[in-house]
């Protein structure tokens, strides 16, 4: 190649005639002290420069240019290339020996370099003095045959090692075992180079001859069984680059699902990847796998990458586009792709046939075609190993990063998308459907799967669906939003309950029995109850709520929740009362009708606790007698002396008759004065159906509740998420087992059982019904906001 090229030299530049063919005299290119005039004697590496003694001299007295390395010119001495880099189709690092010097522009070329700034425009006629033509050949084959020991030398002592396993498992503990297995320095800035393919096509013996020089760093086998499994990886010292090897595809049969995701993790984290085949024609899967491996990247990897990114504090973009992509394709009977069209390059065909399989490749910054047909072999990857190093000095797209930030990168993405993946889910349509990186978790109620990403709960992003739900009986999966607030721009949720929060307890307890449910909206209070009217109550969802029907996802709670919690609240306070009562000599039943009754009295009755003897016959009132308010004008008798009935409309009774003492029955036709304003204070019919009917049922409920064993009803009364009594064997938390002489409690948010120890917490759950601060365990109390 050199001898063709200077051959034609003088066919396309002008050359000195006195010095055709001849060694030139190399003359000072600084101009520092002598003007250029005097010859050079020294070549200082670092100036890139030719110097005369007067120049070097004056140069390198200069304090930041004294450790300069220089070199006394010999005999025959060929300068080097000065515009070059090593980028010209040359292997990194490496500065080529000139092979020409233009006298106009007075700079020595190489022959990449001449070709490059000389061959057209008016440079062409410049007129170049050549180099010794042998002298150059002979330096040249003297530094690649260096260059290529130091280079084998370099990789003498590189081993590989497994990074994941076929179970999606990283196999290196953290960052710096990462680093240390790689053999590389912690501040090296590295670049990634995986390679895919089938099974059998040479993966392996590719990448040791690519980058080892044939070394097995890589385990290579003649066996019929894959001799890679899961992924492994090496640092390459001379390219500066993480090498990894993978699975080969069409060869696992077990976990396949899993192994298949492993590759997109795989080319996630690369910044070039190679597509290895040794087909005779390049079949459809490549460009199915590497299309689905493009949309699978972009709807998935992308946004975790850049969360990453974020999340690590990190100054390197992990996803601004995916890596470059070459396909290395090895024939044998077959011409390589675009032999046959000469005019069409390579690329231009493959991006054809992406259109033409409806794939499309987005994702990837390039993609390049790099073909060898193997008559006899070995193989050559010269080709590939020059098309790798042009694509390793390109930072346009992709940028080196330290070994950290790759480990993070690729834990970040083995963290989020990992987890079994079903057989009955795999789709044999793409090489990388949605299941096997979004949530696996599916509505009850509808059947839809979450749209969300794999494990997004530990970021505490809840479930999503693409379309909406259908409503089920069996989950009662509404939702209920005040209609108020919702006109007003703010969606707030609201759920029905036995009481308001602005009622005591047991107060509360007694209205629902005689109001029913409420519904409490935290902006506008108590706007609807079941039964406020004594007919014609409305369905709130015409009146005060919005209704809409929402997903129900495994593990989370219902919605409509059960709060109707009455039945458990009362026997939440039947130990507490009844040890009260008890300890005062009292009959439960007389104590609490006593209390309950005075909560909820009229205005106008005088209370129990100022009733000690009859208003009429003055007998004195013992503990177990009972108390009766005469209806008409609110004062304490016995039985005896109120046991007459009339109506009493009057103080909002109604027609019907109801108890009251001789002298308001004797007096039945004197009409009670009773003003407008303490009609409205007494509460009318509804005060008077609290007494008449609230007391009764609700009162029934306690006596039988403390007259039977406990028990024996809290099996009844425990609301519908509470797990019942003979399912708890265990703590749910500490995982102690229960026994005589340990209790079982209820979480009154999440409804698990729990030792006392591990549930002492009070906390309000309003959402569950309870307002006031009741038992929670352990894990419930931690939870931020309202339970």
């Amino acid at each position: 190649m050199v001898g063709d090229f200077l051959a034609n030299l003088s066919m396309s530049a002008q050359t000195s005639p006195a010095e055709k063919g001849l060694n030139p005299g190399l003359m000072c290119q600084e101009s520092y002290a002598c003007s250029g005039t005097d010859e050079a004697v020294f070549e200082c590496d670092e100036c890139c420069s030719l110097q005369c003694l007067r120049c070097e001299e004056e140069l390198h007295r200069q304090e930041r240019l004294r450790n300069h390395e220089r070199i006394r010119l010999k005999p025959g001495h060929v300068p080097y290339c000065d515009p070059c880099k090593g980028t010209n189709g040359h292997s990194p690092g490496i500065r080529q020996r000139a092979a020409v010097r233009c006298q106009t522009c007075k700079i020595n070329l190489c022959l990449e370099c001449q070709k490059r700034t000389h061959s057209g425009g008016n440079k062409r006629r410049h007129p170049i003095t050549v180099y010794h033509v042998t002298k150059i050949q002979e330096l040249l084959e003297e530094e690649e045959l260096d260059e290529e020991t130091r280079r084998k030398k370099m990789t003498e002592k590189v081993v590989s090692f497994l990074l994941v396993d076929e179970n999606e498992e990283i196999q290196v503990t953290n960052e710096e075992d990462f680093i240390r297995k790689l053999d590389c320095k912690p501040d090296q800035h590295l670049k990634v180079v995986s390679i895919f393919g089938n099974t059998g096509d040479g993966k392996s013996h590719t990448l040791n001859h690519t980058f080892f020089y044939g070394r097995e760093v890589f385990k290579t086998s003649p066996a019929q069984e894959s001799c890679t499994v899961g992924v492994w990886a090496a640092y390459d010292p001379v390219h500066k680059v993480a090498v990894i090897d993978t699975e080969g595809l069409l060869g696992a049969t077990v976990n396949l699902s899993q192994r298949t995701r492993l590759l997109l993790k795989v080319l996630a984290i690369s910044d070039l990847v190679i597509y290895r085949t040794h087909a005779d024609r390049l079949h459809n899967d490549l460009f199915k796998f590497l299309g689905d491996a493009s949309e699978a990247y972009l709807k998935h990897f992308t946004k975790e990458l850049k969360a990453t990114t974020a999340r690590c504090g990190l100054d390197v973009p992990l996803s601004t586009l995916g890596p470059a992509v070459i396909i290395f394709h090895e024939t044998v009977h077959t011409q390589l792709l675009g032999s046959d069209h000469p005019s069409e390059v390579p690329e231009k065909l493959i991006q054809d046939r992406f259109r033409k399989l409806g794939r499309f490749p987005e994702a990837f910054s390039s993609i390049h075609y790099k073909g060898t047909r193997t008559y006899n072999p070995p193989t050559d990857f010269s080709g590939l190993r020059r098309a790798l190093e042009q694509q390793l000095e390109n930072n346009t797209t992709r940028s080196p990063r330290h070994p950290g930030v790759i480990f993070k990168a690729l834990k970040a993405l083995s963290d989020r998308f990992s987890g079994e993946i079903p057989d009955d889910q795999m789709a044999h349509s793409s090489f990388f459907p949605d299941e096997y990186f979004t949530c696996s978790s599916l509505c009850l109620s509808c059947g839809a799967g979450c749209k969300n990403s794999m494990n997004h709960g530990k970021e505490g992003v809840p479930h999503e669906a693409k379309s909406r739900c259908r409503y089920s009986h069996q989950y009662d999966n509404r939702v209920y939003t005040c209609k108020a607030c919702y006109e007003r721009g703010k969606e707030v949720s609201v759920v029905p309950k036995t009481s308001a929060s602005t009622d005591s307890p047991w107060m509360g307890l007694a209205k629902y029995a005689w109001s029913g449910y409420v519904i409490e909206c935290p902006n506008c209070g108590v706007v609807y109850r079941s039964r406020q009217y004594w007919f014609g109550n409305q369905d709130p969802v015409d009146t005060v709520v919005r209704t809409e029907i929402v997903h129900v996802w495994p593990g989370t709670d219902g919605f409509l929740k059960d709060n109707n919690n009455a039945a458990q609240r009362l026997l939440d306070g039947m130990n507490f009362m009844a040890q009260s009562v008890s300890e005062l000599s009292l009959g439960p039943t007389k104590a609490v009708t006593s209390w309950l009754t005075d909560q909820i009295a009229p205005a106008y009755w005088r209370p129990n606790s100022q009733i000690l003897s009859c208003n009429k016959c003055a007998t004195s009132f013992k503990d177990n007698d009972t108390k009766h308010h005469c209806r008409a004008c609110g004062e304490g008798f016995c039985d005896s002396c109120s046991s007459k009935t009339r109506p009493v409309p009057e103080r909002g009774w109604g027609p019907a008759p109801v108890r009251v003492c001789d002298n308001c029955y004797e007096a039945r036709n004197v009409q009670l004065d009773v003003t407008e304003a303490q009609a409205d204070d007494e509460g009318g019919t509804l005060i008077a159906r609290k007494v008449g009917e609230a007391v009764q049922s609700t009162l029934g409920a306690v006596v039988t509740a403390i007259d039977i064993p406990l028990g024996l009803v809290k099996d009844a009364a425990r609301p519908a998420y509470w797990v019942p009594d003979h399912e708890i064997l265990h703590c749910h938390n500490c995982r102690k087992e229960f026994s005589i002489k340990l209790s079982k409690h209820h979480c009154r948010a999440c409804g698990q059982g729990f030792c006392d120890e591990c549930s002492h917490d009070r906390r309000a759950v309003p959402s569950r019904g309870w307002d006031h601060p009741v038992r929670v365990c352990f894990n419930c109390n931690k939870k931020p906001g309202d339970l």
